[in-house]
């Protein structure tokens, strides 16, 4: 359908679940924060489980079109896929700078980068088996990876970056092959370090998706809104995504309010276009968003706009959240009726 609406990733986590409150505390985990989750060990598939049923069902209630699991079963949208791969030493951890100037404690590469069996194969079997809707799963992209950790292996990003590469690529094969109609790479750090991006990101992406079939995007953002509150109107690595060999584009555009001219370097692109401010806790009206979805439309077709809000929830209010994702799904639907006469189902 034309304006089809989706998350970009995460949801809420229930309070029950997770301590939020340390969550909210503290940079994204990069090593595993085992700490943060308030059910025992041997009850805590069962509630992550739970928790995404949750998610799923909120997401069907708001209207979306594509549904995903809200990264129920994650510390972090990358430290489960990253601490699950060998060449990792998960009992001495390393620090890196982060994107706020500080140090962030990431995972030591003490070997080479290998996917030793997947990650989330049953998180999309899983979501499948509880939704008819278009599903779609996230996994870390390798680029980004590569940026979130302490190397004492390769000596070598470019090198590092391209098993992270053939490590996601296995991963997103076998997420196909479970039943995962999309698959979204996130790839903030491209932003992040534009240079090292614009020297060997499209080399890892190409080799992330060698030999991919099905439909995949590129999530880039400037960070979660719950750390970086101030934000750059515009993207320093995104028109090179025109050569990237995935068929959707994912950005930020609310809260930054980002200049959607630069989308007209992304001529191929299906552009999953940030509409929700994540930034601020007053739930956005349908006519609000529709306005956000009409100023792109100078710049690209409807036909290749998915709607969705800037980066993931996860540190919102949980009805907050519910909130701002049914104003997308009704602003959506009022641009829709105005280009087609359709109205919401």
């Amino acid at each position: 359908m034309l304006l089809p609406t989706t998350l970009v990733g995460s949801y809420p986590q229930p309070d029950w679940l997770i301590d939020r409150a340390s969550l909210a505390k503290q940079m994204p985990p990069r090593v595993r924060a085992k700490e943060l989750w308030r059910v025992d060990p041997e009850r805590l598939d069962a509630a992550q489980d739970d928790a995404t049923l949750i998610a799923i069902r909120d997401q069907e209630r708001a209207g979306l079109d594509i549904v995903g699991d809200g990264e129920q079963r994650r510390e972090s949208y990358s430290n489960r896929f990253a601490t699950a791969l060998d060449g990792i030493d998960l009992d001495n951890a390393g620090k890196t700078p982060n994107r706020t100037g500080g140090f962030t404690v990431v995972p030591r590469v003490v070997g080479k980068i290998q996917r030793r069996h997947p990650v989330e194969v049953r998180d999309v079997e899983f979501l499948r088996a509880n939704t008819d809707r278009t599903i779609k799963m996230t996994v870390p992209g390798p680029f980004t990876m590569a940026q979130q950790v302490e190397d004492h292996h390769y000596r070598d990003e470019a090198a590092l970056a391209l098993d992270y590469a053939a490590a996601v690529n296995a991963e997103i094969k076998d997420l196909f092959a479970a039943g995962a109609d999309i698959v979204q790479l996130d790839e903030p750090w491209m932003q992040a370090r534009p240079e090292q991006a614009k020297a060997y990101g499209l080399a890892a992406l190409e080799r992330a998706l060698d030999g991919v079939k099905g439909t995949t995007a590129i999530h880039l953002c400037f960070g979660y809104a719950q750390m970086v509150k101030s934000k750059p109107s515009g993207y320093s690595f995104l028109p090179e995504l025109e050569n990237a060999p995935a068929q959707q584009v994912s950005i930020e555009a609310a809260q930054p309010k980002l200049d959607l001219a630069v989308l007209k370097a992304l001529p191929s692109k299906i552009i999953i276009l940030g509409v929700i401010d994540l930034s601020d806790l007053t739930v956005e009206t349908p006519q609000i968003v529709a306005e956000r979805i009409r100023r792109a439309l100078s710049h690209v077709s409807a036909e290749r706009i998915v709607v969705a809000p800037d980066c993931g929830m996860k540190y919102l209010p949980r009805d907050v959240a519910f909130g701002k994702m049914k104003a997308m799904v009704e602003g959506a639907a009022i641009v829709r009726h105005e280009l087609t006469g359709q109205r919401a189902r």
